[in-house]
């Protein structure tokens, strides 16, 4: 199947996925969404690819949700149970990228944010590169962390990092985040390409029946109490969204400046 916002490509057992938006730094659209969801399910029924990898064409691996994406637009002003259903497209994606069997690796050039951290934190592996940073900027906008993107970044970092990243909502730059664990290994940015393929190799060279019952038990025991404490994911993002400080976190990123929150 073709992609408007993707590009596939496959080499023996390893298949490259390229979120293809570099003009707005890979940021998540609707489109973009349903096409990642599409892909996810395609793989279910791919027994020759057992390694995928997840990058970005041009200097960002995503930049998060496109917020002037006008189908994204379009939903914010419908009524609520059709935002609740189809918000929940993001959480949707995240569960589908988390839970494919072929081992997962994101290949991070540039910055990681918002949704594009979670996407990478959903992923078995986190190979960044020199300038590579992270950043969940939601709490900017009066949001909460939603996706899933808070369980699975504790389970990266630890609690109090992932508060951390979640409340303050900073850049944390390449070493800063191989040092608390949310990376695996950075390198210079002229080898991040082969320094993935490398490692994509050697996952793929082990036996892949073994090796995808190992992901599965891991992600079953770590993210074991994840669905319970996670069901109101988009509920409670559809609350954050109707408060004034949504309103002011918007208006205020619009107009570059920063935020006077109240509570309210």
């Amino acid at each position: 199947m073709a992609y408007e916002n993707l590009t596939i490509e496959k080499d023996g057992h390893v298949a490259i996925v390229t979120l293809n938006r570099p003009d707005k730094l890979n940021a998540l659209s609707v489109k973009l969404m349903e096409e990642l969801c599409d892909v996810a399910d395609s793989f279910q029924e791919d027994y020759e690819t057992r390694v995928v990898v997840f990058q970005g064409a041009g200097k960002c691996f995503c930049a998060g949700v496109d917020l002037s994406d006008p189908a994204l637009q379009a939903v914010s002003m419908s009524g609520l149970l059709e935002r609740q259903r189809k918000t929940s497209i993001g959480p949707r994606m995240i569960v589908k990228l988390h839970n494919l069997n072929q081992i997962t690796i994101a290949s991070i050039k540039g910055g990681a944010v918002g949704g594009g951290a979670v996407i990478a934190s959903a992923l078995d592996f986190r190979i960044g590169e020199e300038n590579t940073f992270v950043s969940y900027p939601e709490i900017n906008l009066g949001m909460n962390l939603s996706w899933y993107g808070l369980p699975l970044c504790a389970q990266l970092v630890g609690p109090a990092k992932a508060k951390r990243l979640a409340i303050l909502g900073n850049k944390e730059k390449a070493q800063k985040l191989l040092h608390w664990g949310f990376l695996d290994k950075v390198v210079l940015v002229d080898d991040l390409t082969t320094y993935v393929k490398k490692i994509a190799e050697s996952y793929a060279s082990k036996p892949p029946v073994a090796a995808q019952m190992i992901k599965r038990s891991v992600n079953a025991l770590s993210g074991a109490i994840d669905t319970s404490i996670m069901h109101m994911d988009t509920d409670q993002f559809l609350l954050t969204n109707t408060s004034k400080d949504f309103q002011e976190g918007v208006q205020a990123f619009l107009e570059k400046r920063a935020p006077e929150f109240t509570g309210e």
